[in-house]
This record gives structure tokens, C-alpha cells and sequence, in this order.
């Protein structure tokens, strides 16, 4: 199951890049924390 904790973390460095990009123009702040949120899920249900 580690394609889980790989998805889980890609998804959330997916977000972080986001975040750190949030001067482009359109709405990639909330699709950051989208990301950062839907990669903690992975990564916390991964760890239950």
C-alpha cells in the first residue's frame, strides 16, 4: 500500500506549490487548500 503514502504525499507537496504560488491570477489559493486537505486525508487514513 505504499502507492497510498506516495499519492498522499505527492498530493500534498502538490498543494504546498500551490499555496507558494498564490500570485497567480484565478483562484490557486483555494485549490491549494484543497490539496494540502485531500493529502492529509490520504496520509491520516494511510496511518489509521
Amino acid at each position: 500500500m505504499a502507492y497510498q503514502t506516495t499519492l498522499g504525499w505527492s498530493i500534498l507537496s502538490s498543494g504546498i506549490v500551490t499555496l507558494l504560488l498564490e500570485v497567480l491570477p484565478g483562484d490557486s489559493l483555494w485549490w491549494g487548500f484543497a490539496l494540502v486537505l485531500v493529502g492529509a486525508a490520504i496520509l491520516y487514513s494511510r496511518q489509521v
